[in-house]
């Protein structure tokens, strides 16, 4: 089992970046691939990017490759989110989420965490 809790989170103006950060309890972060999904206001979670085991690889979204690069630290318990040229559209609570096997459908993961809030101005 394992327990998340996100952090960087803020306010930025269109072009800016953040990064996000997922801290993991547990001694079993390096058996997790690690995604963050976000949800805006009425909308559905969607999938942002994904990590596998090891860091060797990593998934995108359309909507943020590019922009967006995904990393972790297992030595850490850490997954990031660093978040460049960022949007009004990209406005929304971030979540970071845990699960055996990468997928990009949020049903699939079985741990999250809490969500941070990321609010881009125009």
């Amino acid at each position: 089992q394992v327990q998340l809790v996100e952090s960087g989170g803020g306010l930025v103006q269109a072009g800016g970046s953040l990064r996000l950060s997922c801290a993991a309890s547990g001694r079993t972060f390096s058996s997790y691939t690690m995604a963050w999904f976000r949800q805006a206001p009425g909308k559905e979670r969607e999938f942002v990017a994904a990590i596998n085991l090891t860091g060797g690889r990593t998934y995108y979204a359309d909507s943020v490759k590019g922009r967006f690069t995904i990393s972790r630290d297992n030595a850490k318990n850490m997954a990031y989110l660093q978040m460049n040229g960022l949007k009004p559209e990209d406005t929304a609570v971030y979540y970071c989420a845990a699960n055996a096997l990468y997928y990009a459908q949020s049903a699939r993961y079985n741990y999250w965490g809490q969500g941070t809030q990321v609010t881009v101005s125009s």
